[in-house]
C-alpha cells in the first residue's frame, strides 16, 4: 500500500502552512505571503504570522521556495556609518520587518570608504539578492549608488541625490517646528538655537523651520542668529555663553543635537541659570544614554529612525514586487518631554 505514511504513535506531526494560517487567523494565501514577504500586508500581519510559525516549528522548504519564485529571500544592507550611532537603529527597524516576512539580510559595513562599497556591492549582486537598502551617518543627499545589475534600491535616513530613487528619511523640518512649538507653548519667548555645522543639511534644514516656526509665532530668533559650530558637547558649552552676550535675557535655548544640549545645560549650571525654571533647554536626537545623563534630563525630538527602517524595507519589499517607490518619503518625530523644559515631566 503507498500513500502518505502516518506519524507513529507519540510523534509529533509537521506543522503546515494551513496550521500556522489557522493559529494566526488569516487564510493560508494570506500567511504564505506573509511569510514570503510578498502582498500588500499589514506588519501586524506578517508579525502575527511569523510568530505563528515561530510557535509551530513551521520551516518552509527554501529551496522550493526559491525555485517556484525566482527569488533568494535576501536583502542587502549597506551601511557607512562605522560607529553606528544613527544606522544602526534604522537597520534594527529593517531588519525587524524583513525578518517578518522570511527575508534573510546580509549587513555590509563600507566604513565611508568608495572601494569598500563597490565591493560589497559586487558580492551581494554575486549572492543573487532581491534588493538593497543604503544607510549612513548623516541626512545629507549621497550620490545615487553605481550599480553593474539593476535590482530594487531603496535609501534609508541619507537620501538619494537622483529623484528618481526611493528615499525614506526622517522630518528634520518638522521635528524642529515640535520643539520651538513647545518651547512657546510653555510662554518662553526669547529663543536661542545652537547647532552644528552650517554645511550639514539637518542642521540648516533645523535652523531654517525653528526660525520660520519662531516667525509664525511672532518672534525671532533671540540673538537675531542661529549659532552654527559642531556636534559636541563643547560647543554647546561656549554657544551658550555666546547666546548669552548676545540676548542676555534669553529664557530657553533649542539645540540641534543632545550633545550639544547636554554641553549646554552644563555652561547654564555655571553661569548661576536654572533649567527649566530661568532657561528652558530642548536638543534633538533622543539619544537615550545622553538625554538621561543631561542634568535635568533633556526634553527632546525623536526621529524614530526604526520606523525610517521598517518603512525603507516596506517599500523594498513593495519594489521587489513590482511595485517600486520613487522620491523622498518623511517619516514624523515626535517630542519626548523632559524635566528641561517643564519640570516633573522626567521620564
Amino acid at each position: 500500500m503507498t500513500g502518505t505514511p502516518r506519524p507513529a504513535a507519540g510523534e509529533r506531526r509537521a506543522a503546515t502552512l494551513s496550521d500556522v494560517a489557522a493559529l494566526a487567523g488569516v487564510s493560508p494565501g494570506t500567511a504564505s505571503k506573509a511569510l514570503n514577504g510578498r502582498g500588500n500586508l499589514r506588519p501586524e500581519t506578517r508579525e502575527r504570522v511569523a510568530e505563528a510559525a515561530d510557535r509551530l516549528g513551521f520551516h518552509p522548504n527554501e529551496a522550493a521556495r526559491s525555485l517556484l519564485s525566482g527569488r533568494t529571500y535576501t536583502v542587502g544592507l549597506l551601511t557607512t556609518d562605522s560607529v553606528g550611532r544613527f544606522s544602526l537603529p534604522v537597520l534594527l527597524g529593517a531588519e525587524d520587518a524583513l525578518g517578518a516576512g522570511r527575508i534573510s539580510v546580509f549587513l555590509c559595513d563600507t566604513r565611508g570608504d568608495s572601494i569598500r562599497e563597490q565591493h560589497y556591492v559586487r558580492t551581494l549582486l554575486a549572492r543573487r539578492i532581491d534588493g538593497l537598502i543604503v544607510t549612513g551617518r548623516r541626512t545629507d543627499a549621497r550620490s545615487p549608488l553605481s550599480l553593474p545589475s539593476p535590482v530594487p534600491l531603496v535609501y534609508a535616513f541619507g537620501p538619494s541625490a537622483d529623484e528618481r530613487d526611493a528615499s525614506v528619511v526622517p522630518d528634520d523640518a518638522g521635528g524642529a517646528r515640535l520643539a520651538v512649538e513647545h518651547l512657546v507653548a510653555t510662554g518662553r519667548r526669547r529663543i536661542a538655537h545652537v547647532t552644528g555645522p552650517a554645511h550639514h543639511a539637518a542642521a540648516t534644514v533645523r535652523a531654517t523651520h525653528a526660525e520660520r516656526a519662531l516667525n509664525e509665532a511672532g518672534l525671532g530668533l533671540a540673538g537675531g542668529r542661529t549659532l552654527f559650530g559642531e556636534w559636541s558637547e563643547a560647543w554647546g558649552r561656549a554657544g551658550v555663553h555666546a547666546a548669552l552676550r548676545a540676548a542676555p535675557d534669553v529664557d530657553a535655548v533649542f539645540c540641534g543635537s543632545d550633545q550639544i544640549a547636554r554641553g549646554a545645560a552644563d555652561a547654564l549650571r555655571e553661569a548661576g541659570r536654572r533649567v527649566p525654571e530661568d532657561i528652558a533647554l530642548a536638543g534633538y536626537d533622543n539619544w537615550q544614554v545622553m538625554a538621561a545623563a543631561t542634568r535635568p534630563p533633556l526634553t527632546t525630538v525623536d526621529m524614530n529612525l526604526a520606523e525610517v527602517g521598517r518603512t525603507a524595507a516596506l517599500r523594498l519589499m513593495e519594489a521587489i514586487e513590482g511595485r517600486p517607490s520613487h522620491g523622498v518619503e518623511l517619516v514624523p518625530g515626535q517630542l519626548v518631554v523632559r524635566d528641561s523644559t517643564v519640570a516633573g515631566q522626567q521620564g
